[in-house]
Order: C-alpha cells, then structure tokens, then sequence
C-alpha cells in the first residue's frame, strides 16, 4: 500500500471516528446538556487564550494596557465569538428553519426541539457560566449589577430550554439580541485604543443605535406578539416555563429600554460635538 493510500485510509478512519463521538456522544439525547455547556466553557477558554496571544504578537494597543484592562480585552473577544454564534443559529431557528414553522409542524411549537438546537443552547449556557463567573471574580472590574442580573436571567432561562425541551422557539428569539454586542464591544476596543473621536467610532454609534432597536426593541415586540398569537399553546407549559415565557423577557425587555436611552444620549451627544 503506498504511502498516499494510508494516508487517505487514516483520514477516512479518524472522520467516521469524529462523526461516531458527535453521534453517540455529543448529539446523544442523555449527554447534550452536560457535553454542551462543558463544550461552551471549554471554547470559551480557547478563544480567552486565542485573543491573548493574538492581541500580545500584533497589536501595540494591547501591550500597553493594565492587567485589568487586557482580562476585559479578552473577555471581550469572549463574548463577541460567542454572539456572532448564536446570533446566527438564533435568526436561522426563528426566521429559516423548519422546526418551528405552523407550516411544516401539527404538534405544539413551544414543545419542539431538536439534538443540534439543544447542543446550541448548551453551548450558549456554557458562555453565561464562564462569563458570570469571570465577571463575579472581577467584580465590578468587568460589569456591574446589571450584568449580573442579565446573565443570570439569561442562564436560567436558557438551561430550562434546554434540560426541559420548552420554549425554545422564545428562547432563540431572545437570544438574537446578542447580535448587539460585537458592536458594543467595538465600541470599548475603539474607545481603549484613543479612537473616541474617530469616524469608525461615530459609524459604529450609528450602527449600535440601529441594530439595538432592532434586535432588542422590535424583535421583543415581535415575540410577545407571536406568544399572543399561541397563547393557547403557552398557557399548556409548566408553570415554571411559562412565567420565565413572560418575566425573563419583560426584564430583558426593561433593561434594554433603559439602555436604549442611555445609547440615544449618547448618539446625540456625539453628534453635537460633530457640528
């Protein structure tokens, strides 16, 4: 056998063995929740360790920061890897796949799942942990009081989904906001590297004050109006889903009004000093 065959016939032989661990393990309906999220904590040192040294061998900002400040840097990098990820799963799950279309589907939307849809969310829950934790051991270095309610709603929400199978179509469509925070995040590298009055930070204030009503202003409308329309099929729902159905979201909901008036004052503000 020459050499090129066995190398072939290796490869062959680790791909059917990658695709037996996802099968019988990653995607197995009693290990999901438990590979997911240790899954989603392990990536989430990768890219930790990634953007360390990355940011180290080719950027002169990072160099220079305090320690505090390149912990947050890496965080950063963290979260944002974390909400391009989801981000899209989510927006696939709610607008694109045929889970949970009324088109495809007779049985009860709130009660469906599927393996891949699971193992995402146990990823994402993966995150909120590492980043609760991270934020807990800094605390308030990395975010205040209103991150830790944010995350731990989130979490608990999010691992109910999962460990239950309930209210994932809600869950994903909460979870599109995250497409927020790569430009949040944005935002923070520009303003640590001395571009607050650049033209990418004004661009970039623009797009938050967009994308932000969007995905955390209309898109929750959107939702609360799609529970109106299946209400009937909510109200079928432990209890327990179905107040975090409703209470998780209006908190979410609250807290981003609150900080979509911060973001507007701060567009103007920025404006202003333009003129």
């Amino acid at each position: 056998m020459s050499a090129s065959t066995q190398t072939i016939t290796a490869m062959k032989s680790y791909h059917n063995q990658a695709q037996d661990l996802v099968k019988n393990y990653l995607l197995a309906d009693p290990f999901i929740p438990y590979t997911s999220i240790l899954t989603g904590i392990f990536l989430c040192k990768v890219v930790y360790d990634l953007f360390h040294f990355m940011s180290n061998s080719h950027s002169k900002t990072y160099i220079i920061l305090t320690k505090i400040q390149r912990i947050e840097w890496n965080n950063r990098g963290i979260s944002t890897v974390h909400a391009i990820f989801i981000s899209v799963v989510a927006v696939y799950y709610v607008f694109w796949s045929d889970l949970f279309s009324d088109r495809w589907h007779n049985d009860l939307v709130v009660f469906r799942s599927s393996p891949l849809s699971s193992f995402c969310l146990g990823v994402s829950i993966g995150y909120f942990l590492a980043d609760l934790g991270m934020i807990s051991c800094m605390y308030p270095s990395l975010g205040g009081l209103e991150y830790v309610v944010h995350h731990s709603l989130s979490g608990i929400a999010v691992a109910y989904s999962l460990f239950s199978g309930e209210g994932q179509l809600y869950t994903y469509m909460v979870l599109i906001s995250e497409v927020t925070t790569p430009e949040i995040n944005l935002r923070w590298y520009l303003d640590t590297a001395g571009m607050k009055n650049s033209g990418a930070y004004l661009i970039n204030g623009v797009i938050i004050f967009l994308v932000w009503l969007v995905a955390r202003i209309l898109l929750f409308i959107y939702m609360f109006y799609h529970v109106y329309l299946h209400y009937n099929q909510v109200i079928r729902m432990h209890i327990f889903g179905y107040l975090l159905v409703f209470v998780v979201p209006a908190a979410l909901g609250v807290m981003n009004l609150i900080w979509f008036g911060k973001i507007v004052k701060g567009v103007k503000k920025t404006l202003a000093k333009r003129r």
